[in-house]
């Protein structure tokens, strides 16, 4: 298998998050830029690329939360008694 396959198939959960986040992002924006500018084009054209950059941030904010969780269980689970 690929590794870009791999990591797909590894990372759905918050690759769907992200897909889910972006797109109500996306209308949020572009709903806001046009209220904004009154320019249709301006309005999707901002609309696409902050939302589209800002779902990139966050897929790896949830991946460094969910290493941070991870090293905190393992942390934890170090310092129990046996």
């Amino acid at each position: 298998m690929s590794r870009l396959r791999t990591a797909t198939l590894q990372n759905l959960p918050t690759l769907m998050k992200t897909g889910s986040y972006d797109l109500i992002h996306i209308c949020v924006a572009a709903l806001v830029a046009y209220a904004v500018t009154g320019n249709l084009i301006a309005s999707l054209t901002l609309s696409l690329l902050e939302p589209t950059v800002q779902a990139v941030a966050y897929f790896f904010h949830e991946k460094a939360w969910a290493r941070a969780a991870e090293r905190r269980r393992a942390a934890e689970a170090g310092a129990l008694p046996a």
